[in-house]
């Protein structure tokens, strides 16, 4: 635990006790007050979805949503997405620091190593319906990937949980992109080593046997930062989940499982498939503003998505990096005519000028952009929260490990518990 500040907060409790709470003061953020020993009183909190409570320290990311920042390990998102790459602020993440010229050269080279998957995975595949939702796919075959490396399961053990780290951020794509062949039919390519880790799964997604599959940069380079902006953001559903799994002592690959099953919600994860799914709704320019209309009004469900952010009451620090890339991709494939594409780009320019949106900083987020690229790349809309997940592997994986790395409790949420009081049985032939 960390050294308590010098503030105190109090806490009376009218025909109870006064107690005084101890505050602790983070590196950056709002001072927290540990109020673990109101359950010694008899007493604990209400607060619904967890959003005044801090569950667990944490070194890895810090965001503040009021100014629109995201820091890994410290460092800004928009530099990292300028001059880093997947891979490097996958061991910034794991390890706290950047990488050596030596160390990033042998992570990438170990990273690579373990890209192939166990060769009788590949007849999971067959055991799922060819229309099954790639995200089920992916959350079956991850969970059951324990049952194929035993030895890496002791999670005690750094070096387990080292090895595990490399598998997982190695193999998620080739699963990926397997989940994808399985579901149009065609056969199942294998991972190339010399290959990036953008420019691997673009070739497992589009290649195939019969010819070869030349990677265009352009995409490979919005691919990769399309998983470095999703890499980690603090303590979210899905990581909460994965911490909350790992708590329990399970295996990574069961607690990595349980953080795609929590992403695949339409409120977290599923938010770019629901912006082109909002996108084929509009259907044609001309609709624009009838949609726009009903967005504004409080009586109609109908919600722009892709708009605004829960924790971001500025402007997505990685929705700035993603309109870059956006409009590099769309330039780069002459897309310009596209129906959607057209649809989207009006909508932004309209968010970002009109008085009702900027007034209510409904900017457009990093998931109205990374769904138009996967669109444009020619990625279909079921793949896009797998590809969310091959991303955000990492961040799990950093933030399990280090839970582990340090004394922690299993997790234990309380309620307000409002049913019925204690009542006698009574009898079938009574009631």
């Amino acid at each position: 635990m960390p050294e308590p500040s010098n503030i105190k907060a109090t806490i009376t409790i009218e025909n109870g006790p006064t107690l005084e709470l101890p505050v602790y003061q983070g590196t950056l953020g709002p001072d927290v007050v540990d109020i673990s020993n109101l359950t010694a009183n008899g007493r604990f909190t209400f607060d619904p979805g967890f959003v005044s409570t801090a569950s667990c320290e944490s070194q890895i990311t810090f965001i503040d949503g009021g100014k629109g920042v995201l820091l890994h390990r410290g460092y800004p998102i928009e530099q990292l997405a300028k001059h880093s790459s997947h891979l490097e602020a996958c061991y910034l993440l794991i390890y706290g620091e950047l990488p050596t010229a030596a160390e990033k050269e042998e992570f990438e080279a170990t990273i690579a190593r373990h890209t192939m998957v166990h060769e009788q995975l590949r007849t999971f595949y067959s055991g799922f319906r060819r229309d099954a939702h790639p995200m089920a796919i992916l959350c079956g075959v991850v969970g059951a990937l324990s049952a194929f490396y035993h030895d890496s399961l002791d999670v005690s053990d750094e070096k387990h949980r080292e090895i595990a780290a490399f598998r997982l951020i190695a193999k998620m794509p080739t699963l990926a992109a397997m989940s994808y062949k399985f579901s149009i039919g065609q056969p199942f390519m294998y991972p190339r080593n010399d290959l990036s880790y953008a420019e691997n799964f673009l070739h497992m997604m589009f290649g195939n046997p019969c010819e070869d599959y030349k990677v265009n940069p352009v995409l490979a380079s919005a691919m990769d930062k399309i998983f470095l902006l999703h890499a980690d953001h603090e303590q979210n559903a899905s990581t909460s989940a994965v911490r909350l799994t790992g708590s329990s002592g399970a295996n990574p690959f069961a607690c990595i499982a349980a953080g795609i099953a929590a992403l695949w919600g339409p409120s977290h994860g599923g938010a770019n498939e629901a912006v082109l799914e909002m996108l084929e709704e509009i259907g044609d320019e001309s609709r624009i503003d009838e949609f726009v209309a009903r967005a504004k009004d409080k009586e109609d469900p109908f919600r722009l998505m892709g708009f605004g952010h829960r924790v971001y009451k500025n402007f997505d620090p990685r929705a700035k990096v993603m309109k870059e890339t956006a409009d590099e991709v769309l330039k780069e494939l002459g897309l310009d005519d596209d129906p959607l594409l057209k649809i989207a780009k009006r909508l932004e320019k309209i968010a970002l000028e009109d008085n009702y949106f900027v007034e209510k900083k409904l900017y457009p987020n990093v998931d109205f952009y990374s769904g138009i690229i996967l669109k444009a790349i020619g990625i279909p809309t079921s793949m896009f929260t797998v590809i969310f997940a091959v991303g955000r592997t990492v961040g799990w994986i950093a933030h399990w490990h280090e839970m582990h790395s340090a004394p922690f409790k299993i997790g234990r949420p309380r309620q307000l518990y409002n049913g019925h009081k204690q009542r006698d049985y009574v009898p079938t032939d009574k009631r």
